[in-house]
């Protein structure tokens, strides 16, 4: 543990970070040339006065989640992200199925200003998202394991399908499954996470069973999805999904389909989002 090199190395990051590569306007009084603190510490979850103790080298010692916000707030690449779990004395996350967004594919998300976009995980667990997906979505980052996970919300949390229409749910169920199948074919024999989630669901649902069971794989690159938001009403989304090498993690945005009122609606998605994050 080195927590005095620690809180350098974490200036000498926050230094070469714009406040463009994070998707933050500048100011027109910015007294240094790379983020501030204020920002470090807004984007990784963190109050400012602990984020300035961390940086000083002080006694602080951040856990293995808050180590993984800075590795994201910073865009640290991976192994950037391991020599800060060293020099906070933490064990260093192994690669496999590693939840750590490397800076490509955040700079990719950042650019995607005007249509919903995050980055999601093998285990349907978002890493990453912009503020329409929020505005779409409700806020998903920063849930506990197993409930940051899409398919443990999707079978034991039952009331989380109200963002479909009822007629979809069974192809949805039907996706999920056939995703986690593909993650379970990537991952090592045993996975710890996988085993928790399959046997949570399997506890849970009947129709997760029979799913996981009938052993179906699919990759989904381009799907549609009908999406019922309280405020601005049912939309008809193309979904379109960008996937790194490994199939680990992949890029998921969504644009309107040909109807009128979804393109209105999608639209409209982005004034209501602006004026939620002004409130």
């Amino acid at each position: 543990m080195d927590l005095p090199e620690l809180g350098a190395f974490l200036r000498s990051r926050r230094d070469r970070i714009t406040p463009a590569d994070v998707g933050i306007v500048p100011g027109p009084r910015r007294r240094v040339p790379g983020l501030r603190r204020d920002e470090v510490a807004m984007l990784a979850g963190a109050s400012v006065e602990y984020y300035t103790e961390l940086e000083q080298g002080s006694k602080v010692q951040p856990s293995p989640q808050m180590l993984g916000a800075l590795a994201r707030a910073l865009r640290l690449t991976s192994d950037e992200r391991d020599h800060v779990y060293r020099l906070a004395g933490r064990p260093v996350p192994a690669r496999t199925g590693d939840t750590h967004v490397e800076p490509a594919m955040l700079a990719l998300l950042d650019r995607l200003e005007d249509t919903p976009a995050l980055i999601v995980s093998d285990l349907a667990e978002t890493l990453a998202a912009n503020d329409l997906a929020r505005a779409l979505l409700g806020e998903r980052q920063g849930i506990a394991w197993p409930r940051s996970s899409q398919v443990y919300r999707w079978f034991v949390e039952p009331e989380h399908r109200a963002t479909h229409p009822e007629r979809d749910h069974a192809r949805l169920s039907e996706s999920l499954v056939a995703d986690l199948r593909l993650a379970a074919g990537r991952r090592p024999a045993g996975d710890r996470r996988l085993a928790e989630l399959v046997a949570l669901c399997s506890e849970a649902s009947e129709e997760f069973t029979r799913l996981w069971e009938d052993r179906a794989v699919r990759l989904r690159r381009v799907d549609h999805k009908t999406f019922v938001h309280p405020t601005v009403g049912t939309m008809a989304l193309s979904c379109h999904n960008l996937y790194t090498d490994d199939g680990s993690q992949h890029l998921l945005w969504f644009t309107a389909r040909e109807d009128a009122d979804s393109v209105e609606r999608l639209a409209l998605l982005r004034v209501v989002g602006q004026q939620a994050l002004t409130s």
